[in-house]
């Protein structure tokens, strides 16, 4: 109450009405140490109700994690290790970003995920290094959100028996009561339907029974399981009990007073803590003897199975084993014509699979279109912990249970797969990817327009930009299949989460022995083709991504027919490309050359920034059409013609090279204008 009135800002009702439910998890359930916040087979927490961040603040500084008094007083405050909701690892203590609803939930059921593969990938018999349960907190608004019934879904199918749910039947809103919205469904059979086990506490403040009901659902092993917990939002705070207002807005001080009396405490003492109480909630002596336990049977592990242990290392860096880059495949021109990046990324993610032994993950029922399957690796089940995820057509749930194995720690890079087009089902957890910067892949393919026939309801126009517009997520867009070696690469080698966009259609594999290695895509951008003239400096830039880099190669050719020297460019990320120093970016696009045209099948918006407002942008500004995809480039103006056309417009020339009768350029395109 004393942190959210200081702040004057923040959620006090839900950490009131759930102190009971709280002190009981983290005393008598909670394997941690509050000394070392990371030890790897702690029990993770989750506050999925992130709105309710000062309950969990105030529990981590009880128990003695590097969170003190002065932190919770400068809740919600600028560079606060306090922050209105949850964020991963800001807060010692703090497993995962909560805030959006349903995340937490999902993200959850991820880390169950991860201990599960890593608890069969590790322990031998007599010898368990991973044995570890997930505790989550969770809302009537949590469970309202569609992600948490997807991520549900997946837990119940998966029997992950690990994770241990509690969900607070305030039946308040910030609307009002859920009886404006949710308290026709009932949920218990709505999860006993999905596969959990399922209990009712009726009273909040009934710590025996709260204790009992959670140590069966701990003791459940081949079911998830949720406690169902009644608890009064904002006791024992007389007037403020069972109210919307308590949910979001300070008591106010009067209010708080009141509260204090009702428990008989000093209603003039703030941020009070008897020492009684600290040293009732201390749990360090006892993590330590947790963690002193495990660390002892980890050295024997260590000793009897010293390979296994080399490689858990690498494992918990979340770095891939030496060798990597040299088992990456590269392809020759003149023996692969024709390569979609989504078939060369199959070969690559087979090829390094041995030197990720920990990278799991699959697709939104898609993964045989999208090729990201781990040959020989099994499926996940729950008898077998593989490598292959089949994660059903629950994109949102997929992503959220890929960030959950991220942030578990254990695992070199999860990643999730789905067409371009569906990123937006995902991209809230996306978003929590590059918020947290979380080492997730993601693997997005059938990346253009040039998918063809499905048509405009699965051809991605907007989503480059989308997906760029998130700050913190790198986002790769191969030209070829050897750029797509070079892709993968750079994901494995990235501190944050990585988006690889993909063909699904056959693209040019570039012939290295006339342009430039594919080892230039790892610095985001690189000089694949000077001027065919031979001149110091070119006339004009082509500067493409993806499948459009041989849009422009052949523009190129073209222009060289009309006496103009151009260079191309192939810029496969913008975020690897804007780190380089100055001087390359100057190397790669030279300030002195203004005539640059850039080619990419989608959106223009920010293509600026490299061909400057007095260049031209070769895109798309409408949705496309279902036709076979070459038709469908060809009528929406991404053709070498039209390139070349819109450097000879910029360069001033009155020539055009020849089109196909009734081939337009991109509508409302005016290339001396530098516009699409």
């Amino acid at each position: 109450m004393d942190a959210v009135q200081k702040a004057n800002s923040g959620h006090p009702g839900t950490p009131m009405a759930l102190a009971p439910l709280a002190y009981t998890i983290f005393t008598r359930f909670l394997r941690h140490n509050p000394e070392n916040p990371q030890w790897p087979d702690r029990d993770r927490f989750i506050l999925s109700a992130g709105h309710a961040s000062m309950l969990q603040y105030a529990l981590l500084h009880l128990t003695g994690y590097d969170l003190t008094l002065d932190d919770l007083k400068n809740f919600r405050q600028w560079e606060s290790r306090t922050p209105g909701h949850p964020e991963h690892f800001l807060t010692p203590g703090v497993e995962t970003t909560t805030g959006p609803l349903g995340q937490g939930f999902a993200t959850g059921v991820g880390m169950a995920m991860a201990e599960r593969f890593l608890a069969g990938r590790y322990n031998r018999i007599g010898h368990e290094v991973m044995n570890h349960h997930v505790y989550c907190i969770c809302s009537d608004g949590d469970l309202m959100e569609g992600v948490a019934n997807e991520a549900a879904s997946i837990a119940g199918q998966n029997a992950l028996g690990k994770l241990v749910y509690v969900y607070d039947d305030n039946r308040i809103t910030i609307d009002g009561t859920t009886a404006l919205s949710f308290d026709r469904e009932d949920k218990a059979k709505r999860f006993d339907a999905l596969g959990w086990h399922v209990q009712h506490v009726d009273d909040v403040e009934d710590l025996e029974a709260l204790e009992e009901a959670i140590r069966e659902a701990r003791d459940e092993e081949e079911r998830p399981s949720l406690v169902i917990v009644r608890s009064h939002i904002a006791y024992p705070a007389p007037n403020a009990i069972d109210t919307s207002a308590a949910h979001g807005a300070a008591l106010g001080e009067d209010e708080v007073r009141a509260a204090k009396e009702a428990m008989g405490l000093d209603p003039d003492e703030h941020f009070a803590v008897p020492d009684e109480v600290y040293e009732h909630m201390d749990q360090k002596s006892r993590g330590r003897d947790l963690e002193g336990e495990w660390n002892a049977r980890f050295r024997t592990w260590q000793s009897e199975f010293p390979e296994l242990a080399e490689e858990w290392d690498y494992a918990w860096k979340g770095k891939p084993l030496p060798g990597y880059q040299e088992a990456l495949p590269v392809w020759d021109a003149s023996e692969t014509e024709k390569l979609a990046t989504r078939k060369a990324g199959a070969a690559v993610m087979n090829a390094f699979k041995g030197y990720a032994p920990t990278m799991i993950g699959g697709a939104a029922d898609l993964v045989a279109s999208t090729s990201t399957a781990f040959e020989g690796g099994g499926m996940f089940s729950p008898d077998h912990p593989g490598r292959n995820i089949a994660f059903g057509v629950r994109e949102h749930g997929m992503g959220s249970a890929v960030n959950g194995m991220a942030v578990h720690g254990g695992m070199v890079r999860p990643y999730g797969s789905t067409f371009l087009i569906f990123s937006d089902y995902m991209r809230p957890a996306v978003r929590l990817s590059a918020l947290m910067g979380i080492p997730a892949a993601w693997v997005f393919t059938h990346d253009s327009v040039a998918l063809g026939e499905d048509g405009p309801t699965h051809q991605p126009v907007e989503h480059f930009m989308a997906l760029r517009a998130i700050p913190n997520l790198t986002v790769i867009r191969p030209a070829d299949a050897n750029e797509t070696s070079m892709a993968w690469r750079s994901t494995l080698e990235a501190d944050g989460p990585v988006a690889l966009l993909l063909t699904r259609q056959n693209v040019p594999v570039v012939d290295r022995s006339k342009f430039a290695p594919a080892e230039g895509a790892l610095r985001g951008a690189y000089v694949l083709a000077e001027a065919l003239g031979g001149a110091d400096e070119p006339d004009a830039i082509l500067v493409a991504s993806g499948s459009e880099v041989a849009v422009a190669l052949e523009a190129r050719e073209l222009l060289t027919g009309q006496g103009v020297n151009a260079r191309v460019v192939s810029m496969p990320s913008w975020e690897i490309y804007d780190a380089q120093d100055q001087a390359y970016k100057d190397s790669v696009l030279p300030p002195s050359v203004e005539v640059r045209v850039s080619v990419e099948a989608g959106v223009p918006n920010g293509w600026e920034r490299y061909v400057g407002f007095r260049g031209a942008s070769i895109g798309i500004d409408r949705f496309g059409a279902s036709a076979p995809g070459e038709t469908v480039l060809e009528k929406l103006g991404i053709t070498p013609e039209n390139a070349a056309n819109a450097v000879l417009a910029l360069l001033g020339r009155g020539e055009r090279v020849s089109e196909d009768e009734g081939t337009p350029a991109v509508e409302g395109t005016d290339p001396s204008e530098g516009h699409s």
